[in-house]
């Protein structure tokens, strides 16, 4: 279905077939190498403002094929707010109760955004150590919990975008597949901020095997690299969404990884706010992670060559934050 052409029966059918955008003046302005390109997938531009619609659209037709989500059962998914948010359109439309739950530590934005598309959002206080807007390794854990409380509670479905494969297929069929036709494949590398790893996944298995010479690199906080294997980590960080520390990652398949990328939170901040004043692209600091990480590749071992990153969510779900001081 054309959906520029066509009257759509839902919102949920205006999730994916995101534009694919040359960020030139960027990199013009950081002073890139000649030949260096950068390819933005404009993902901030779905329903929910994030990449997540993709996985929770996934995740709930998935399990409504299966038989293991019932008509009008509850469902439930800890979030840092992007998830959440595409959960709470999907189950809007699809006439499902759902629960967020979400640490206190993320944004306030996110928590009334899930709140006024109808979801039941939890709040789960912080760690004494943890710093308000930092969510870290320990914040998480106690999400986890509460969030499996509520699921046997409340004998509810669990859209869990970490262990599920909707998450990595939502990209493997569909967001990969869309780069590959959008830039016809004209591409020599990808590099994804990791948080559940289905982005990078999804995308990497299309990447390789379209061509298996697409370089594709992880990138993580920099104090929080614990998927490259970096002993002492520090995970309270302000790159909200990723580098809590889980190296069990479902979705993520080594054999897809070509590189791991460190970036620091006043890089991605860096990012994220060039990006807005270069290309008028409004997003938060994992994609300002992103651009930090494609420039560093650029002038580096990707001198030349075209990479292409995910611009993850909106800035302005992050408006509460020290992002856009």
């Amino acid at each position: 279905m054309n959906k520029e052409r066509s009257i759509l029966p839902s919102v949920i059918e205006t999730i994916g077939m995101t534009p694919l955008v040359e960020l030139s003046r960027l990199t013009k302005h950081a002073g890139v190498p000649d030949g260096g390109r950068i390819l933005a997938k404009l993902e901030y531009l779905n329903p929910g403002f994030s990449k997540k619609d993709r996985i929770a659209k996934q995740l709930i037709e998935d399990a409504e094929a299966s038989g293991e989500l019932a008509p009008g059962q509850t469902i439930v998914e800890l979030t840092s707010g992007n998830t959440g948010t595409g959960l709470a359109i999907v189950c809007a439309v699809k006439g499902y109760p759902f629960v967020a739950v979400m640490s206190k530590g993320n944004s306030e934005e996110r928590r009334r955004m899930m709140s006024s598309l109808g979801a039941e959002v939890v709040l789960v206080n912080q760690l004494k150590d943890s710093i308000p807007g930092q969510v870290s390794g320990g914040d998480l854990e106690q999400v986890e919990l509460r969030t499996q409380q509520i699921v046997k509670q409340r004998n509810a479905f669990r859209a869990d975008q970490f262990r599920l494969d909707g998450n990595f297929r939502a990209h493997f069929l569909h967001t990969g597949q869309e780069i590959i036709e959008q830039s016809q494949g004209n591409f020599e590398a990808f590099c994804d901020f990791v948080g559940s790893g289905g982005t990078f996944a999804g995308c990497a298995a299309a990447f390789k095997q379209h061509n298996s010479g697409i370089q594709c690199f992880v990138v993580e906080p920099q104090n929080a690299a614990v998927l490259s294997g970096t002993p002492g980590n520090d995970p309270r960080h302000r790159i909200q969404g990723g580098g809590y520390s889980k190296t069990e990652l479902k979705s993520l398949n080594t054999k897809y990884i070509d590189g791991y990328l460190k970036v620091s939170d006043e890089s991605a901040i860096k990012g994220a706010r060039l990006l807005a004043k270069t290309e008028g692209i409004f997003a938060g600091f994992s994609s300002g992670a992103n651009i930090n990480a494609a420039l560093e590749l650029l002038n580096a071992q990707m001198k030349g060559k075209t990479i292409v990153i995910i611009i993850n969510d909106c800035g302005l779900k992050y408006m509460s934050t020290d992002l856009w001081e």
